[in-house]
């Protein structure tokens, strides 16, 4: 179906709120009402909610260097069936993204794809080193407008590199999204929250105190220079603290948590199974709960996956050895309606807020012709999400469109589905599968 094909979506219940009717012409949001107009497909959205097309800040699409995990092509896939429109691809790819040429890359293997917007992830340092700069002026420079950096899966551990790299960000409005882990505190066999249960295991220990001292000092950093930080995947309740600390001083910080930090426990790492290995590791109810809260009052501004797909061969190995990280995309829509609006902490226009807004506003792909999370208006680009707010899923790894098959969630039983996804006024997907 092309851009000049015209879609009616009938009754959805724009936010959760009032039904309406939605008339996508153009790739643009033509009406909005109720309306007579005749359309190239009706979608029938009764008891449905609409939401702006999700946005995530923190994808790991593995190509290039390891397709035999995840492609960009099949990442994508699974995005649309999560009801995104635009994900941001981590930069710690084989090799990895740290200059002009490569993010320029990533970026074209996403327009091929032609699923969602698929915008690079610049490394901070060259090949995730932590010692050189990598090509940030470059990369923003380049058609691929970079505008987030990360050397994610690697902390920039050492003050001076971090200071310099949001000295330059700031030129051009960039961000650096840190991968909060102090390696002296955390080494690199680390893989269970330090604690009684990491004793019992014989696991070696991650504390939350790790994340903790990085975000306190980035904090202090973006304050001194007057630069933007990005906390990845906060996990701990002292993380929490120190972040409303930070905006109640008027730091620019801001924040993201996982659906998989949101619901999973570290209690779930005692039959030594890998899948729920992860980085940072699964916490506490209680750190789960200070997330929970953070996200309903503000203080985390937005859901972000991280996405971690894996081949077979590299996470069936015994717990320490296996590689960290879990499935996200397809299933984060349906957590956060568990979590969050089955549990009284956020409507459905929170849920757009910290999946689609904050979200594209950190991006920096709330503006232009291709913006995200806009609000659902006539004149807005019509990325688009549409959800069953009463399905209830019983999650299958089995049927992922994802190369990989470590998903955290099989055999749970979860509320909300996606049930179609529009790019732009194209549908991606229709009836919860690709269009």
């Amino acid at each position: 179906m092309s851009n000049s094909e015209t879609v009616l979506i009938k009754g959805a219940r724009i936010l959760g709120g009032e039904a309406a009717d939605v008339y996508v012409a153009d790739g643009v949001i033509a009406e909005l009402g109720t309306t007579t107009t005749k359309a190239d497909r009706v979608v029938d959205a009764d008891g449905l909610v609409l939401l702006p097309g999700l946005v995530d800040l923190h994808t790991h699409l593995r190509e290039p260097g390891r397709e035999d995990a995840e492609t960009v092509l099949t990442g994508s896939r699974a995005a649309a069936v999560g009801g995104y429109t635009a994900v941001l691809a981590m930069a710690n790819t084989n090799p990895v993204t740290d200059t002009a040429e490569a993010a320029e890359r990533v970026l074209d293997l996403g327009r091929e794809a032609g699923l969602v917007d698929v915008q690079p992830v610049g490394a901070v340092t060259k090949g995730l080193g932590g010692e050189e700069l990598a090509e940030l002026g470059l990369m923003a420079r380049s058609r691929a407008k970079v505008r987030v950096f990360s050397d994610d899966g690697k902390c920039v551990h050492d003050a001076r590199v971090m200071r310099r790299a949001l000295e330059y960000v700031r030129a051009f409005g960039g961000v650096v999204s840190q991968h909060s882990q102090d390696p002296q505190l955390a080494g690199p066999t680390a893989c269970c929250h330090e604690g009684e249960l990491s004793g019992r295991l014989g696991l070696p220990g991650w504390p939350g105190v790790a994340e903790e001292v990085i975000v306190a000092r980035d904090v202090m950093l973006a304050r001194h220079t007057g630069s933007r930080v990005h906390v990845a995947h906060v996990s701990t309740a002292g993380s929490v603290e120190v972040v409303r600390w930070a905006k109640a001083q008027g730091i620019d910080v801001t924040a993201e948590v996982t659906p998989h930090h949101l619901l999973l426990t570290t209690d779930l790492l005692a039959d030594y199974d890998p899948t729920y290995k992860v980085n940072p590791p699964l916490r506490p109810a209680e750190d789960v709960e200070a997330l929970r809260t953070a996200l309903a009052d503000g203080t985390i501004d937005a859901v972000a996956t991280d996405h971690a797909p894996h081949a077979r061969h590299d996470k069936e190995h015994a717990f320490v050895d296996a590689a960290f990280g879990m499935l996200g995309l397809e299933t984060a829509l349906p957590v956060v309606s568990t979590v969050m609006v089955e549990g009284g902490l956020l409507d459905w226009a929170g849920v757009a807020r910290v999946m689609s807004e904050r979200p594209a506003r950190i991006a920096g792909l709330d503006h232009g012709d291709r913006a995200h999370g806009r609000p659902i208006a006539v004149g807005e680009p019509a990325n688009l999400t549409l959800v069953d707010p009463a399905a209830q899923v019983v999650v299958d790894r089995a049927a992922s469109v994802s190369l990989s098959r470590n998903n955290p969630w099989h055999d749970r039983k979860l509320t909300g589905s996606v049930v179609a996804t529009l790019l732009r006024g194209k549908p991606t997907v229709l009836e919860g599968a690709l269009a």
